[in-house]
């Protein structure tokens, strides 16, 4: 699923564009403790989150991830955007709740990236 796609399904409005919007995402993850996005995500991800502090992009930096999607309306400060221009991270931001972003994007195919026996 490429970033266009994502926007498109969360009917999300482009904060930054990073690098380009037809990058390929290859997991997702929903979470507001960037302690678990560093324990479980993988590179080449979308980020969804309602944290809108700098660290939110240092992280995604971190783990590769290449679009961070604020939830619930939320939109972050032009200090958070700078540094996702910096970085080439895409911010989307949509009305959609976490729960409902994610269940989204998973009926359209994107996944988790965790290996479940």
């Amino acid at each position: 699923m490429t970033i266009r796609e994502i926007k498109q399904i969360l009917k999300a409005e482009v904060l930054c564009e990073g690098e380009s919007m037809e990058r390929e995402v290859n997991t997702a993850c929903g979470s507001d403790m960037m302690s678990d996005v560093l324990a479980f995500v993988k590179d080449q991800s979308v980020l969804l989150t309602g944290l809108v502090n700098p660290q939110v992009i240092r992280t995604a930096e971190m783990m590769d991830i290449i679009c961070v999607v604020f939830v619930r309306g939320k939109t972050p400060d032009d200090t958070v955007l700078t540094l996702a221009q910096e970085r080439g991270i895409t911010v989307l931001a949509t009305a959609y709740r976490m729960f409902t972003a994610c269940g989204l994007l998973f009926d359209n195919g994107l996944r988790g990236g965790c290996d479940h026996s």
